[in-house]
């Protein structure tokens, strides 16, 4: 409490931008000529394009987040909506064997939060770039037939799990910050989507799953599974 006990007015307000992520800097400079010189032909489509750039501001904004340290903690690799929990087979390319895990697949929306981060803290072994279709995301068939960068995460406290990025319907671009070998901390910024996607994250099966379908996911602070709980999975009530 006390780094807010001498907060002014204006550190408040100022304490409400939220950074923009370097990834999307080339865009908003774009957006801003591309404002200014439409100002100067016809204003009405100026203020079109400042408020698109407007928009492309929001669209990347990287807000710092408080991901929780305890050993066998899983956290949301990204912020949205929660869409599926349930055994899958994961994908081949991942190399995590052919039985069932649990697949937790978040859905998010141009309006959410598009910085992924790593759910645990380990080495990232394998990154597997897939070409593919741009439709919905939110289907269930996107997880294989969508454009997709597939992630293998060893885990510090043993196992594995995967991350995958999948584009959407207007998603064009998959950029991971990571190479094969880096080691990675619980929250970590590992990559983003852009305009749309979703991602998909694959845990040992029934092990301590506390995420549900309808749930919102915060990237880096919702813990999705605790390997150290009984649990197999949770039933909630949407309201």
């Amino acid at each position: 409490m006390r780094e807010y006990e001498n907060q002014t007015l204006i550190d408040t307000i100022l304490s409400t931008f939220v950074p923009v992520h370097r990834d999307g800097h080339k865009f908003i400079g774009v957006g801003a000529l591309a404002t200014l010189l439409l100002f100067l032909l016809w204003p009405p489509l100026g203020w079109l394009a400042a408020i698109v750039t407007a928009f492309v501001a929001y669209f990347f904004r990287d807000p710092d987040r408080a991901t929780p340290l305890r050993a066998g903690l899983v956290v949301a690799p990204a912020d949205g909506k929660i869409v599926s929990v349930g055994p899958r087979v994961p994908l081949k390319e991942l190399e995590l064997g052919d039985q069932p895990m649990t697949c937790i697949s978040i859905f998010l929306s141009v309006l959410d939060v598009h910085i992924n981060r790593t759910p645990i803290a380990g080495k990232l072994e394998r990154k597997v770039y897939t070409p593919g279709l741009f439709t919905n995301a939110a289907s269930e068939t996107a997880s294989q037939d969508n454009e997709r960068m597939a992630l293998k995460i060893v885990a510090d406290s043993g196992g594995a799990v995967g991350v995958v990025q999948i584009a959407g319907l207007i998603a064009r671009r998959i950029v991971t910050f990571q190479g094969e070998g880096d080691a990675l901390q619980p929250g970590q910024r590992i990559g983003l989507i852009r305009f749309g996607s979703r991602v998909d994250i694959y845990l040992p099966l029934n092990k301590g799953i506390l995420a549900s379908v309808g749930q919102r996911a915060i990237g880096g602070e919702t813990v999705l599974a605790d390997f150290a709980s009984p649990e197999t999975g949770r039933e909630v009530r949407v309201s």
